[in-house]
């Protein structure tokens, strides 16, 4: 099942988000978790932008959806904008201990705030985390976890210019 095939956003369990945490969905499958929960739409182009109820500051920073797992800024605004009180949803609803030392890459701590920003969308709106659901096609954990699946744009320190697009 693609993100688009469905009316709304892709629904979330705990199967697909312990799937982006193992690394088995691509960095724009990510994206496209959060982007329609941000109020990011695609236009006829193809191109995600900010709509009427993306927030303002992130409709400000990013007219065109963020890259989050590759671009640093919008990263550290998605990390940022998890509420003090939700910060630990990664713990305590899906018992993430974090990865190993060997395995600690910036796309993958990248994906852990992903999910629990996702997390805290859920607890924000009251919603549970349902314990089954749709899951994309899953990949297999990319053999060089730094460079990711084939099609992730690289990850930087740096920012470059929002893509946005699908």
């Amino acid at each position: 099942m693609e993100p688009d095939a469905a009316p709304g956003p892709f629904p979330l369990s705990r199967p697909l988000l312990e799937a982006v945490l193992a690394d088995r969905t691509s960095d724009r499958f990510v994206c496209r978790l959060i982007w329609p929960r941000l109020g990011y739409r695609p236009d006829a182009d193809g191109l995600w932008q900010a709509g009427p109820a993306t927030p303002p500051a992130w409709a400000e920073a990013f007219p065109l959806a963020p890259e989050l797992i590759a671009e640093r800024l919008a990263s550290v605004r998605l990390t940022r904008s998890i509420p003090p009180e939700h910060k630990q949803l990664l713990k305590q609803q899906l018992g993430f201990a974090g990865y190993r030392i060997g395995g600690l890459y910036p796309r993958r701590t990248r994906r852990a705030t992903a999910v629990n920003w996702l997390l805290a969308h859920l607890a924000e709106r009251g919603d549970p985390l349902p314990e089954e659901g749709p899951l994309p096609a899953l990949l297999d954990p990319p053999s060089d976890p730094v460079a990711g699946h084939p099609g992730d744009l690289p990850v930087g320190g740096v920012d470059g210019p929002s893509v946005g697009s699908i």
